[in-house]
């Protein structure tokens, strides 16, 4: 039976159940925490927040969560052991590193920037980083990356979001486990992350596009999906820019034109993300783990997608997304 690593250990994926494809527990800017460390405040209350959230979620009926917190996003795997040990629910972790633009600090004078400098071609230290989350465990904690992440947004292909994703690739190549991509639609990034992933010799089957809902050209979701990306609906909760109907309307719409088993589910949400203003919290109501489940789900019933095509978005698809991975 396949199996997907989860903080707790391996599981198979026949056990994965209901799974939200693009969640986080804590989404946090370290330095600042550590030097500022007044609005965390408690660690053990926050654990225990984030226990509370996730014991609410496993009540709906989800079984697993996957979480794409990497390098830039706070990833800190023993606080996430901590609360996977009190819930009843598979959390999934990825290695990576998040960027819309420059490469961190860390890698400016290591790897390919060295270059010019050598007159050789001086691997990414990236690459080897992320095999050894997958394959040995993250930072000795022995939890094992199930997937990778990397991220390209409005400003596009940059030298340093480049750098990124062709070692995510070339960690894909080696280990087998798939891809997330935070993508920006509005701008067809995806069409970029094609690019880069068909040189890179990437199947597109194993790629989710993340936020691909935050745009509601389906012509263009099309496209992407007949070239085998799936697409990650994965924002519902999040309406600044957007609502609640665009949203649905748009999984609706790609479900009529038979696209169900080209999509996954999910939010985007936190148990808590110092990224954004306390007041701005509080204006998006509907950005909390139970709104699939309380809000969409009873809508796109209502719009005409069927149990069937929820039970392959919500099941199926991230079933076959983690048993997709073997080596190339």
């Amino acid at each position: 039976m396949p199996q997907v690593q989860t903080v707790t250990g391996p599981v198979d994926t026949a056990e994965l159940g209901q799974v939200l494809m693009h969640e986080h527990v804590f989404v946090l800017t370290p330095d600042v925490q550590q030097n500022y460390p007044e609005e965390w405040g408690s660690e053990d209350e926050r654990v225990a927040d984030a226990v509370a959230t996730l014991t609410a979620l496993a009540a709906t009926g989800v079984r697993t969560i996957v979480d794409p917190t990497v390098i830039g996003l706070g990833r800190y795997i023993p606080r996430i052991q901590r609360v996977a040990e009190q819930v009843d629910l598979n959390i999934v972790v990825a290695t990576g590193c998040y960027t819309y633009e420059d490469v961190p600090f860390f890698f400016h004078h290591r790897g390919p920037a060295l270059n010019a400098a050598l007159g050789a071609e001086v691997p990414d230290p990236m690459v080897d980083m992320f095999v050894r989350d997958v394959e040995q465990g993250i930072a000795g904690t022995g939890v094992r990356a199930a997937f990778l992440k990397c991220a390209i947004d409005a400003p596009g292909l940059t030298s340093g979001v480049e750098r990124v994703m062709r070692a995510v690739a070339r960690a894909h190549g080696r280990t087998g486990v798939p891809i997330t991509v935070h993508t920006h639609p509005g701008t067809q990034q995806g069409l970029m992350v094609k690019k880069v992933f068909a040189q890179e010799g990437v199947d597109p089957r194993r790629v989710v596009l993340g936020h691909s809902g935050d745009t509601t050209d389906a012509d263009h979701l099309c496209e992407l999906a007949d070239a085998g990306f799936v697409l990650g609906m994965d924002r519902f909760g999040i309406n600044l820019e957007t609502t609640f109907e665009a949203r649905a309307d748009t999984v609706v719409e790609m479900c009529r034109r038979g696209y169900a088993e080209s999509m996954v589910l999910s939010q985007d949400a936190s148990c808590y993300i110092d990224w954004v203003d306390p007041g701005v919290m509080a204006m998006l109501t509907q950005w909390r783990y139970t709104h699939i489940h309380e809000e969409v789900l009873p809508y796109l019933r209502e719009h005409g997608v069927t149990d069937e095509q929820i039970e392959t978005m919500l099941v199926a698809n991230p079933r076959r997304y983690f048993e997709n991975t073997g080596t190339y």
